[in-house]
């Protein structure tokens, strides 16, 4: 029971890596440009360096990506 618990555990993450890493190629090559005006003029070591973090949290930049939300939203908070 906990060996199966265990493997599909595995298998989901595997399944989420694989997909973060498949959207984060493209993302990083074309999609990046469209939300971050600071990255349009970017390098290949800059983009190297995000691909990590894109795949890691792909559906928040996917869902940004698709809604086309160019910049971050502005805290409404006290401190602000």
């Amino acid at each position: 029971m906990l060996e199966s618990v265990a493997q599909a555990f595995v298998f989901a993450l595997a399944a989420y890596a694989s997909l973060g890493l498949t959207f984060a190629v493209p993302f990083v090559w074309f999609g990046v440009r469209r939300l971050d005006s600071e990255a349009a003029a970017s390098g290949v070591g800059f983009r190297l360096l995000i691909l990590q973090g894109v795949a890691a949290f792909w559906p928040m930049f996917l869902f940004r990506w698709v809604r086309r939300i160019t910049e971050p939203p502005v805290e409404k908070n006290p401190h602000r």
